[in-house]
């Protein structure tokens, strides 16, 4: 098959995500992909030039080595809200080069400008497309006098959308009450990668890191969002003083990042909040690995309500206690009894921590994370998309 994939997001310096596991995986698997992307992050540029250039880029792996996938970065007006202005012309102009160009055989959205142009464009072409849905994107607009607009144009997304997939099943009710046919709705969960955890050295990170032997490792990774829960962590570490056996490892970056740091000068709370920025993919088993308790202390909000990130599996698949704020989607798809501790607020996960100090009650929540997510192989996620896509397109 030949894949064309349009994003509004920044495939090169976000994830790995759904779209890299998958995408990545089916590069290995003999098909050939191109992206048509957006960098979100040209506000955070101090140095972004007026009109940025089309670019061609080969992209670095993210998951699976050596699976290198081609992305296309068309021209845009880096300035807020001409940006969206350019991204409609210079977006719907790559599109149609593509598909005249590249002639895929199926395209697959994960926006909501391009994804609208390319459903338009698609089907004056008799070119499936297929909407593959991780958040409620219209809620993901910064500027939030646009997001009325953005779900109007998200609706008609669905409603014409060849196939709409999710990636679970709260996501799938939300995508139908937006409009789309229930019959052309599927749910394609989030998949682990298990062998990516057999190597990993806890002992040799926890020195690294300085951790002691009986210190207790709270852990995060991703995008430091202002709602992501951190905050109140933080804060709540410091309530427990310099002798508390408690520690947050922070992997990544974002909005909270400087607050962090400012927090870290604070008497004692160097050696308490530990942050390394980002990581290769391939070195955050080790990360994981040296915790001892895996947090999505995420802020209850219309963003969270019912999306279930990656990195909830990967914590359950290292065989990790996760405690999460008990946000709808994350309880609809791992319920209770299976690893996860929910939290009524971002505030009560620490304390939270605390009950959960006795290493084999930690190790019989892991178990029962690592059991659970099991069932979810990559490999085999992957071969259902895969046959997803085939169908649509022998449909078609």
């Amino acid at each position: 098959m030949r894949i064309l994939v349009v994003q509004e997001s920044n495939w090169i310096d976000r994830g790995p995500h759904q779209s890299h596991h998958l995408m990545e995986r089916l590069v290995q698997w003999g098909h050939e992909v191109r992206v048509i992307d957006y960098d979100i992050l040209w506000r955070k540029s101090a140095d972004h030039s007026l009109i940025s250039s089309r670019s061609i880029i080969s992209a670095s792996p993210k998951a699976i080595p050596d699976a290198m996938i081609t992305v296309i970065r068309p021209s845009i007006i880096q300035i807020p809200v001409l940006e969206y202005i350019s991204l409609l012309y210079s977006h719907r102009k790559e599109i149609i080069r593509q598909l005249d160009e590249f002639k895929p055989d199926i395209v697959i959205g994960f926006g909501i400008l391009n994804a609208r142009i390319a459903i338009s464009s698609c089907r004056k072409r008799r070119v499936p497309f297929v909407y593959y849905i991780i958040d409620e994107l219209h809620r993901l607009v910064p500027q939030p006098h646009f997001q009325r607009l953005a779900r109007s144009i998200e609706r008609q997304n669905y409603l014409t959308a060849d196939l709409v997939l999710s990636i679970n099943e709260g996501l799938r009710e939300y995508t139908v009450d937006m409009g789309a046919m229930r019959e052309k709705t599927r749910v394609i969960r989030a998949g682990v990668d298990l062998e990516w955890f057999s190597h990993a050295d806890r002992r040799t990170k926890r020195d690294e890191l300085g951790f002691a032997e009986d210190d207790i490792v709270l852990f995060f990774m991703g995008w430091l969002y202002e709602f992501s829960g951190l905050k109140e962590v933080a804060e709540a570490l410091i309530q427990q003083g310099e002798n508390s056996k408690l520690k947050l490892l922070v992997v990544g970056n974002g909005d909270l990042w400087e607050y962090l740091q400012n927090i870290k000068k604070m008497p004692g709370m160097s050696s308490k909040i530990i942050t390394v920025g980002w990581q290769p993919y391939n070195s955050i088993p080790d990360f994981i690995a040296a915790s001892d308790i895996c947090l999505l202390p995420a802020q209850k909000n219309d963003i969270m309500k019912n999306i279930v990130p990656i990195k909830m599996y990967e914590y359950m698949a290292a065989g990790k206690p996760v405690i999460a704020t008990n946000l709808s989607g994350i309880m609809k798809e791992f319920g209770t009894n299976n690893g996860v501790v929910y939290i009524d607020k971002p505030d009560e996960a620490v304390q939270k921590a605390i009950t959960l100090s006795d290493p084999g009650e930690r190790s019989e929540f892991g178990t029962k994370s690592r059991q659970f997510v099991e069932p979810n192989d990559w490999n085999a996620i992957t071969h259902t998309f895969e046959k997803c896509l085939e169908e649509v397109i022998n449909a078609q």
